[in-house]
């Protein structure tokens, strides 16, 4: 079994720039030009091998940003007049997601033969692409043999289980059903699509997360936009990605492994990538204090639901802050201080209550240079828990706080005297990513669930709001659905950025645009209330309006 599939081998993400030093024959995969995973085989996988390996090497987890119904919706977005002539065609859509449902007539031309040029399923082992070592790369020439076939999933065996990437790849690119009255945005462009395996159970483990959660590593999807950026270059096509997914974890400061790539590749013609800001907003899964004055410390609460026995917190206090950190069960037993120091992992044991907590309080986090306080909890006792945190220095300071995005915790975990802002999740915060929040398009409301800013060294996100309650779109097995969220948002986002880039290059308008340039057009031609200061934390530069920004580009 590849190295990388296999649970019994850490995945750590280097420098390319270090794997001469750690290669020996088959432990690297190269993932990009800038990053490798280095594959360390472990007998016994324990928590405390964080610690012992920095915390900037592991993968961080991703989960899904839109709710999927099964309802069809009679609301839906805002569409392009078609006297504008732009249908995607020529440009390529990339999505990195759960997958798709390519026998969806959504995803057909007229003569039912498929507009996706391929598909990399990484969960199936096969044939993998050039230049990757796992999974299976179906072609558009095999998709459509398959659907020729009695029995399609014989010949391409690629499917969608949890509905979510085929509705967001149909947000953006959709057919037209006239009888459901459904379109995509760009409905004439070409898909690629990368279903995402699942994150190694070892990963989950080593972060206290459910067995069970529904996530994703950061190095797939590394490796899934490679994949993207290598099929429109071979095909010499523009490309679009949208990135329907978001974690919790890290400085939320636009740093890491996945938001260097994909910044780096805004700078670049022909590529437009656009991520969903979240949908933390609402979820009490942040917390901020803020000590101005003596006693120098602070002490807040955690409320752990019965249906968590397990998951992670991350504290990122600011520079130059030096804190302690404590924790008192609902029984009141209290733990000792842990001080910060480096490369150390600390295991604590509340006796009336078999909780396991694994402490590592980081002075200074090498990705970052900021203090980190990771803590992992396992047989988790519910009721309040109490976390106080001492400055070392005597002096002010102040701190964020998350728990884990998405479906990796129940709603009944939450911080007491939470605060919704500063909720954009990792990628969300990436400096040149078009980063979208989500507003009822019926009644102009921002949706409670759509993750807030700015990041956490101040930058402004998200970038602009697009539409993202119950937008129409397609779900496997040849249904039609909704889907509701930050992710929906992004992806209706997206397939604006895939209309700019065909009117741009394509038609030959100006064939030099980047994804930054792409992004100062759509945020400064947003609708704009006039009630309201812009850029803010909520809508960022505004609502997205098409006809604002074709009006502007017709004004070139």
């Amino acid at each position: 079994m590849e190295k990388i599939l296999d649970n019994r081998y850490y995945d750590l993400i280097i420098s390319n720039e270090l794997v001469t030093s750690y290669n020996t024959g088959d432990n690297i995969t190269r993932m990009n030009e800038m990053f490798s995973l280095l594959h360390i085989p472990k007998d016994r996988m324990e928590p405390c091998d964080l610690g012992v390996n920095s915390y900037h090497s592991f993968p961080e987890l991703y989960t899904l940003e839109s709710d999927i119904s099964t309802e069809t919706s009679g609301g839906g977005s805002e569409q392009v007049s078609p006297a504008r002539g732009l249908f995607g065609r020529g440009v390529i859509v990339g999505i990195v997601d759960t997958g798709i449902d390519y026998r969806h007539p959504a995803f057909m031309n007229n003569d039912k033969t498929t507009r996706i040029l391929s598909i990399w399923d990484q969960t199936v082992e096969g044939t993998p692409p050039a230049g990757f070592t796992f999974g299976s790369e179906y072609t558009k020439e095999l998709i459509n043999f398959a659907l020729l076939s009695q029995y399609p999933y014989a010949i391409v065996p690629t499917d969608d289980p949890y509905r979510h990437g085929t509705a967001i790849s149909s947000i953006i690119a959709g057919g037209s059903s006239d009888n459901k009255g459904f379109t995509g945005v760009v409905p004439q462009a070409d898909l690629v699509v990368v279903k995402l395996k699942e994150a190694k159970e070892n990963l989950k483990r080593l972060f206290c997360v459910s067995t069970s959660a529904l996530c994703y590593q950061e190095s797939d999807i590394i490796m899934g936009i490679r994949y993207l950026l290598n099929v429109a270059k071979k095909l010499n096509r523009p490309l679009v990605i949208c990135l329907a997914i978001g974690s919790n974890q890290g400085g939320h400061d636009g740093r890491g492994a996945l938001s260097t790539y994909l910044d780096s590749l805004m700078q670049l013609p022909k590529i437009s990538i656009v991520t969903s800001a979240g949908n933390e907003g609402n979820s009490r899964r942040h917390y901020y204090g803020e000590i101005k004055k003596e006693p120098y410390f602070e002490s807040f609460q955690l409320n752990s639901g019965a249906a968590d026995n397990e998951y992670f917190i991350e504290i990122w206090p600011y520079i130059p802050s030096r804190l302690s950190v404590q924790l008192t069960a609902p029984t009141w037993e209290t733990s000792e201080v842990i001080k910060p120091a480096i490369g150390e992992c600390r295991k604590l044991t509340f006796q009336s209550i078999k909780t396991n907590v694994w402490v590592n309080n980081i002075l200074f986090e090498s990705d970052t240079g900021s203090q980190l306080i990771l803590l992992r909890f396992r047989n988790m006792a519910p009721g309040i828990w109490y976390i106080r945190l001492d400055s070392k220095d005597l002096a002010p300071f102040s701190f964020h706080c998350w728990l884990p995005s998405g479906n990796m915790l129940s709603n009944e975990t939450n911080f007491v005297n939470s605060d919704p802002s500063t909720t954009i999740t990792m990628q969300g915060d990436t400096t040149n990513l078009l980063t979208v929040a989500a507003y009822n398009q019926n009644n102009g409301t921002i949706l409670a669930e759509s993750s807030r800013g700015y990041t956490r060294l101040g930058q402004i996100k998200p970038d602009l709001a697009a539409p993202g309650y119950n937008i129409p779109c397609a779900i496997p097995d040849y249904q039609y659905g909704a889907a509701t969220g930050t992710g929906a948002a992004a992806a209706h986002a997206a397939g604006k950025a895939a209309m700019i880039i065909e009117w741009a290059y394509v038609k030959g308008n100006y064939t030099a645009i980047t994804g930054n340039q792409i992004n100062s057009l759509m945020m400064r031609s947003a609708e704009r209330d006039s009630n309201s200061v812009y850029p803010n934390n909520i809508w960022g530069y505004g609502k997205l309006s098409t006809e604002n920004i074709f009006n502007e580009i017709l004004d070139f």
